[in-house]
């Protein structure tokens, strides 16, 4: 798992949004957010500066580009 602020994880997201590299994405119980690959590959990320609020405009890109996000609950 990659501990990383919220500003550097978007930073690393957005190149993959424009790509179909991303299967889904999963915000689990814990907080962490993984993100699973169309290769099979999946990144775990415990981002420690934001709300769930903030990582709610993460799950608003995702799914603009066609990416489904579930929640552990």
């Amino acid at each position: 798992m990659e501990a990383c602020k919220f500003i550097d994880f978007l930073e690393v997201l957005k190149p993959w949004l424009d790509r179909d590299y991303i299967r889904k994405g999963y915000l689990g119980k814990d907080g962490t957010f993984r993100i699973y690959f169309s290769d099979g590959g999946a990144k775990h990320y415990e981002i420690n500066d934001c709300s769930e609020a903030r990582l709610k405009e993460v799950f608003t890109l995702m799914t603009a580009a066609g990416i489904p996000v579930e929640t552990g609950g």
